[in-house]
């Protein structure tokens, strides 16, 4: 694909990498086939191959406006497309330059700026967060079915005793997965602990950063960064060996870490290095005895899994907790489709819900189709969307690991 910045673009760091992928792009298409918006919706404009012409245009000084913004917003970031393509187009790198990019020129409707606004200030920060969230639940009984299944009820967390073993690891707890589902932290430190590991929460660890860096507000994305970054550092000095993320959407914002502070000069190495020792859960215990594990007799053998797009995608995990499940005994069901996105992605599911619903209702189907006792997934946004619409138990998969 030929380009011509325009010289708003051309000797930035944007512009060059904007032009880079944009030359990668063979126009084949090949993309449109796994994008789950261009398939709701048939529109060349809400496929990645449309998505990647209305960037071009935006870095070549063409007019954009609102329909690109919108057209931009209906992306899932799912990255579907980047395991399709076959020239290797770097089509989430290119979205957040977009995304960054019409926000400063295109003022959005105030009823969107004010919800943008409020989730970004809200969803990091547990003592914002955690008291509506609890308020909620307490007023779920009387809310209509439509309300009602958008608030989790509230769960009750088993103990855990923090061990004394020599390998150590940190354990990233996340902004809403404590107050969420707190028992996918809970039977990781557990599970771990009998495999000879102690598992570590720094407290100044906090959001990875995601939520509002999908929403283009990436120096707020930077601050979060930094603050982990400084909480991780000195324990990661000391001997701590991984940062295991039981969430796959923070694993991956992590892992990108290098990306969002390559610039800055004092984090810059850091990052680096933090990104390396970045690990999702089925990364660590597939290296481990895994014959340490005694699973319970009551346990569900029968499961489905739902790989988040954040672990087969953006990560690149496809398949790996699959064989880890299978060589612990557990007998997985056929999921038509499984590459295809739940409809959480992050805030998409409350920014999006004409399209994120009929995504969530598409993947509960598939993962029923072929009858499992629970299904079982790796990410707590893919936990929360798919367990109102489900007939069966939704998990974090290493809950089904826990004695």
């Amino acid at each position: 694909m030929q380009t011509a910045l325009s010289c708003e673009f051309k000797d930035t760091r944007d512009g060059q990498d904007a032009d880079a992928i944009l030359r990668s792009c063979v126009h084949c298409g090949f993309c449109t086939a796994t994008c789950p918006t261009y398939q709701l919706l048939g529109d060349e404009l809400d496929g990645p191959r449309g998505r990647i012409y209305l960037i071009k245009g935006l870095v070549e000084g063409k007019p954009a406006g609102r329909g690109t913004q919108v057209h931009l917003d209906r992306c899932l970031t799912c990255r579907a497309c980047e395991t399709t393509c076959p020239s290797g187009v770097a089509y989430g790198r290119l979205l957040d330059i977009g995304r960054k990019h019409i926000e400063a020129k295109v003022r959005r409707p105030f009823t969107e700026r004010i919800l943008r606004y409020l989730l970004r200030k809200t969803l990091p920060y547990p003592r914002r967060f955690v008291p509506l969230l609890r308020l909620g639940q307490w007023l779920r009984p009387l809310l209509p079915a439509a309300l009602r299944g958008m608030i989790p009820a509230k769960a009750h967390a088993v103990a855990w005793q923090a061990s004394s073993h020599p390998r150590k690891m940190l354990l990233f707890a996340g902004c809403v997965q404590p107050w969420l589902t707190p028992n996918t932290n809970r039977a990781t430190a557990r599970v771990l602990n009998r495999l000879g590991i102690r598992a570590v929460t720094p407290n100044a660890a906090g959001c990875c950063g995601a939520i509002s860096h999908h929403m283009a507000a990436s120096d707020e994305a930077r601050v979060f960064a930094r603050r982990n970054i400084d909480a991780w550092w000195p324990h990661l000095e000391s001997g701590f060996e991984a940062i295991v993320c039981t969430a796959s959407g923070c694993g991956a914002m992590i892992k990108d870490y290098p990306e969002l502070l390559c610039e800055d000069p004092h984090y810059a190495r850091k990052a680096e290095r933090i990104s390396a020792v970045a690990l999702d859960l089925c990364e660590v215990l597939g290296e481990l005895d895994l014959a340490l594990l005694t699973i319970r007799p009551h346990t569900p053998r029968r499961i489905a899994f739902h790989s988040p797009c954040t672990l087969q995608h953006a990560q690149q995990l496809n398949g790996v907790t699959e064989t880890l499940l299978r060589r612990l005994g557990f007998d997985l069901t056929r999921v038509p489709n499984g590459h295809l996105c739940c409809g959480s992605a992050g805030v998409y599911s409350l920014l999006q819900r004409t399209l994120s619903q009929p995504l969530q209702q598409n993947k509960v189907a598939a993962l029923q189709s072929d009858r499992p006792q629970l299904i079982a997934t790796a990410n707590v946004g893919c936990q929360m969307v798919l367990q109102p619409l489900a007939n069966v138990p939704v998990r974090h998969w290493i809950e089904l690991l826990d004695p």
